[in-house]
């Protein structure tokens, strides 16, 4: 059976930016801003559908994020939630160039790890996970960032975390300029002891 266009609806001559969008959702915007989208989201069907996209994809990333089954950058708000929520939260904060010995559990929720850097003029940063000879393995690029935080949260996967023999992990935090130029802010080193019955198994998360 054939379809028209008109049938799932006319389409949005000024369709507003995804990320306008999801600043909206996230009550992020100017109050004028903010007015004039839901504005035009009161008479555009078309961007209705689309918020509604962004908050269902954002709200499945939350939940994945909550069952700590993703690595990514968090904030301290996310963190302080999870607690009050009943999460159990394993947090470790190696020293800039400095190491920490590490583990997690059966019982453990979260794994976060607070990387300690000065972010000040920083237009870019790269998170970099290597192995323990140095040796860059892959990386997080243009992390979210806050230049007053003092920092970057990074969450670790707990599925692979919990199935990870005892290994050592170096974490870099790396500012690019426009030029593509790297300037190191920070290295991290993660001593983790398995504490887990079994010899553990590397996991491609």
């Amino acid at each position: 059976m054939n379809h028209d266009s008109t049938s799932e609806g006319p389409r949005c001559a000024k369709p507003i930016d995804s990320a306008v969008l999801a600043d909206y959702w996230l009550a992020a915007l100017a109050g004028i801003e903010e007015e004039t989208v839901e504005e035009h989201l009161f008479a555009c069907d078309s961007c209705g559908a689309r918020l509604q996209e962004i908050i269902a994809l954002a709200e499945g990333v939350r939940f994945l994020a909550r069952e700590g089954s993703v690595r990514m950058v968090v904030s301290d708000e996310f963190v302080q939630r999870a607690e009050r929520d009943g999460l159990r939260v394993r947090q470790y904060a190696p020293p800039p160039g400095g190491s920490v010995e590490c583990t997690v559990t059966a019982e453990d929720d979260l794994l976060i790890g607070r990387l300690a850097a000065n972010l000040v003029g920083a237009r870019r940063v790269d998170l970099c996970f290597c192995d323990e000879r140095g040796v860059e393995q892959f990386r997080m690029p243009d992390i979210p960032i806050h230049p007053d935080a003092g920092g970057v949260l990074y969450q670790e996967s707990m599925t692979y975390a919990k199935a990870s023999p005892s290994s050592r992990l170096i974490a870099r935090l790396v500012a690019l300029d426009e030029g593509g130029a790297e300037r190191l802010l920070g290295e991290y080193t993660f001593n983790h002891t398995r504490s887990l019955p079994g010899p553990g198994i590397w996991l491609q998360v």
